[in-house]
């Protein structure tokens, strides 16, 4: 560069000056606030020095003592505080490729690096502070003209980072036709210090658009646009987010500064990633009032005015605006019975819509018993210590969500549920009810009054520590209090299933310590059963041998009262007295008509080639079934209907379609027992889930002109059944309300005698609080008025519990079973039936 030729214009960048041969090596700490400083050695030009800023500035130059460098000695800081000096950079022999040596003054144009991001709330964001890109040279800017400086905005102190970046100690200066805008900085405390906990998160701040170019050639350095909060794809850890509340989109007010206009607008209250995703972690609390994105964020946000619920803990709903059922009543029993399965039947329902929208694998379970707590449809919501109302020993839940809602175990993952109790004048944390389900080598004894439960902790990783939960059992020892003991079994229908059991009452005897498998300290505690109790889990072990090997099952008068015909064998057992068995009667699965099947209508069968999908608007089965197939993939009924279709012979799926389970037969193992006063009864060996199959009633369809007045095993659909609320409450879901439609069908003119040729359904008894339900199904023809009467659980039973139905109650003489006194003894009864 010839040195008559005119200045060139350059662009100096933090990293250039500072790696400039004139100057040494310095540390990041220096002692004159950032900028370009002009001193001049004696007998030299004037050189540039960048020097940092702060309220740490001051440092040493590597190898020369503290203080100010001696580079900088000959710097003198003007008389005026708020003169600001020249920064004009002299760049002082310096050699072109030719040799020759040039002594050239250069008008450098600066850029400032990005500032850090700040949100509306002032907090940093949590994690890993964002890093602060490096500074980039940009090209030279063509001569513009001036404009306007930016009114001046608040100094605040700055907060030392690993990235040093600029304050603002003043207005922007003008100086030799430059003009400065600098970038806001982060806000610190008051005191200049980092505030400890969580780093502040910094906002979006929107830059002023780039002015024309001048006519004169004056350059103008002017802020590069802030990196947004969420520009990376990289996604925040933390805990589990809560959901922003949506609102209307109106105007955000902006940003004003203490001493001029406002500059700036705030970013948006909610800023996205490129792919729609919501950045994880823990994001900013919106307020209730509306707020839009920012105009220069160059993020578009639709806000749903319509949901204004959080994530995390759901809101709670107002039950009194629903038309709910009531679920309680003066009898525990009944309560608890009335919350599980209003339970069951919710999730069942949200089981089945997942299907529909073949959404992956959800736990339906904690997301129903989410909308139960949140509706305040729970029961004994404060601990206690013994037993609780309405739960009896030997019943089964297969969700630990159930117990939550019954108040037996309020721990949904731990195994120990405890409480701080009174002991006269002290006070102890006690036990109150444990979970044995395996996952800490507890050992049962061959006597099933006999648990040996191990404390709870990382016992794989760690000794277990005398605290909490182990801390209550300890405590419970010396206190002597009974503890609530919840067993578990391996649930058959599902190879990674349990089902819990109310074992009743127990308490610690001992208590030691020992290796585990692992070789770590776990504590150990033997309980032992209270006597005079129902019994539990024992009725559990001996089902489960009499499974395995039907010959075990003692007082046996019959191995087979099928004689084959069903798929699994039914014992007649008579454990009362030394009667021998029922009167003679054929065994038959199947209805008998008046007139062959073949000749009354048909029913349409679909056209589905494999199975019946749930969601397939193709299947004509589903449409007939109010557009929802009435099975789950595991044959479980999810809801009571007047009518219910299953495929037929005219359907194209194979066998196992879910939509046939009525017509497969029973999949249970029955017995048939003599009852004290009732005369012969039905149960079961296996454990029966609510909404399983449980058998048709089978027999001869008789007029009802011609039936025997001696006739006790009648079947008829009872003109005023009880009212059972078996489904789910749509109002719980969001769904319309279907308070207005009957669950049970209409009375119908079928009427079924087994007193000659029947199944085992002849053998179920009447009980004004039943665990059977019957519902009308049809799948070998399509009159309506001659259906399949099959039945199924109401709730979940345990094994060998008596199976009954409620017969209905006759008005006056229309009836055709006989009227008898009911002896079903529940707190309910009517005191008859028929």
């Amino acid at each position: 560069m010839a040195g008559n030729q005119q200045p060139a214009s350059v662009v100096l960048d933090y990293a250039a000056v500072l790696d400039a041969k004139p100057l040494r090596t310095l540390t990041p700490m220096f002692p004159a606030p950032l900028g370009m400083h002009t001193f001049t050695p004696k007998s030299s030009s004037s050189v540039v020095c960048v020097t940092p800023f702060g309220p740490y500035a001051g440092g040493t130059e590597q190898g020369m003592p503290g203080g100010v460098p001696p580079m900088l000695t000959s710097l003198s800081a003007p008389a005026d505080p708020n003169q600001v000096q020249p920064y004009t950079a002299h760049m002082n022999g310096t050699s072109n490729a030719n040799g020759t040596t040039n002594n050239t003054v250069v008008t450098p144009v600066l850029q400032t690096p990005p500032a850090p991001t700040i949100q509306e709330s002032g907090k940093k964001k949590r994690g890993r502070p964002r890093r602060v890109q490096d500074t980039t040279t940009v090209p030279s800017v063509p001569p513009v003209q001036p404009v306007p400086t930016v009114p001046p905005v608040q100094p605040v102190p700055t907060v030392p980072t690993v990235h040093l970046v600029p304050s603002v100690p003043s207005a922007p200066p003008e100086v030799n036709n430059i003009v400065l805008q600098t970038p806001p900085s982060a806000v610190t405390q008051e005191s200049g210090k980092r505030k400890r906990g969580r780093p502040k998160r910094v906002p979006d701040v929107s830059v002023l658009p780039t002015p024309l170019p001048a006519a004169d050639g004056t350059p103008i350095l002017q802020t590069p646009p802030a990196s947004s909060v969420h520009e990376s794809v990289t996604k925040k850890r933390g805990r589990r987010p809560k959901l922003v509340q949506d609102s209307p989109d109106t105007s955000t007010p902006p940003v004003h500064s203490k001493e001029s206009k406002p500059f700036m607008q705030t970013p948006s209250a909610v800023t996205l990633l490129e792919g729609g995703k919501r950045k994880r972690g823990r994001p900013k609390r919106v307020p209730d009032s509306s707020v839009t994105p920012s105009s220069h964020s160059g993020l578009s946000v639709d806000v749903d005015s319509g949901d204004t619920s959080k994530r995390g803990r759901p809101k709670k709903i107002d039950t009194s605006l629903l038309h709910l059922p009531s679920l309680f009543s003066d009898d525990p029993r009944e309560s608890a019975d009335n919350v599980l399965m209003m339970f069951d039947a919710l999730r069942r329902r949200l089981m089945q819509l997942d299907e529909v929208k073949q959404v992956a694998k959800q736990q339906q379970n904690l997301k129903a018993g989410s909308i139960m707590m949140n509706a305040e449809l729970r029961l004994n919501k404060n601990k206690r210590i013994g037993e609780v109302p309405g739960v009896e020993v030997g019943d089964m839940f297969y969700f630990r969500i159930e117990m939550c809602l019954v108040g037996l175990n309020s721990q949904s993952m731990a195994g120990i549920d405890y409480m701080s109790a009174k002991f006269g004048n002290e006070e102890d944390p006690v036990a109150i009810s444990i979970v044995s389900a395996g996952v800490y080598e507890d050992a049962e004894d061959d006597d099933p009054d006999v648990l040996v439960y191990s404390g709870h902790g990382m016992s794989g990783k760690d000794d277990q520590k005398l605290e909490r939960g182990n801390l209550a059992l300890e405590r419970s020892l010396h206190r002597g209090n009974p503890i609530r003991v919840v067993r578990t079994v391996k649930d058959l229908t599902c190879s990674t299933g349990k089902i819990y059991i109310y074992d009743g009452l127990y308490q610690i005897r001992e208590a030691w310590v020992e290796k585990g498998k692992s070789g770590f300290n776990m504590f150990k505690h033997k309980l032992l059963r209270e006597p005079g109790q129902p019994d539990g889990i024992a009725v559990w072990k001996k089902t489960e041998k009499w499974r395995e090997n039907p010959s075990s099952r003692d007082r046996v008068i019959l191995h087979d009262i099928s004689y084959g015909v069903e798929s699994k064998p039914i014992c007649l057992v008579n454990e009362v007295d030394d009667e021998k068995g029922p009167s003679h009667f054929t065994y038959t699965t199947k209805l008998n008509y008046m007139n062959s099947p073949s000749s009354m209508r048909k029913m349409q069968g679909c056209k589905c080639t494999s199975v019946c999908l749930p969601g397939d608007n193709n299947c004509s089965c589903t449409h007939r079934n109010a557009g929802d197939l009435p099975y789950s993939a595991s044959g479980i009924l999810v809801s009571r209907m007047p009518m219910l279709y299953e495929c037929n012979d005219s359907c194209t799926c194979l066998h196992n379609c879910r939509n046939r389970v009525v017509q497969k037969g029973i999949q249970i193992h029955f017995e048939v027992f003599k009852t004290g006063d009732r005369g012969w009864g039905l149960r079961s060996w296996d454990p029966i889930r609510a909404g399983t199959f449980i058998c048709e009633y089978a027999g001869v369809i008789v007029d009802k002109n011609a039936l025997d007045a001696e006739d006790d095993y009648i079947f008829e659909t009872p003109p005023s059944e009880q009212n059972l609320r078996w489904n789910y409450a749509p109002e719980l879901l969001g769904e319309p309300s279907l308070s207005d439609l009957n669950e049970s069908s209409k009375q119908l003119p079928i009427i079924i005698s087994a007193k000659h040729t029947g199944n085992i359904a002849r053998f179920m008894n009447h009980s004004c609080s039943p665990n059977v339900f019957w519902q009308p199904v049809l799948y070998d023809h399509g009159d309506e008025g001659y259906p399949h009467i099959a039945f199924f659980a109401i709730k979940h039973i345990p094994p060998m519990t008596e199976l009954t139905y409620d017969y209905g109650q006759s008005q006056g003489n229309s009836g055709c079973r006989r009227t008898k006194s009911c002896l079903c003894w529940s707190r309910k009864c009517r005191g008859s039936f028929g």
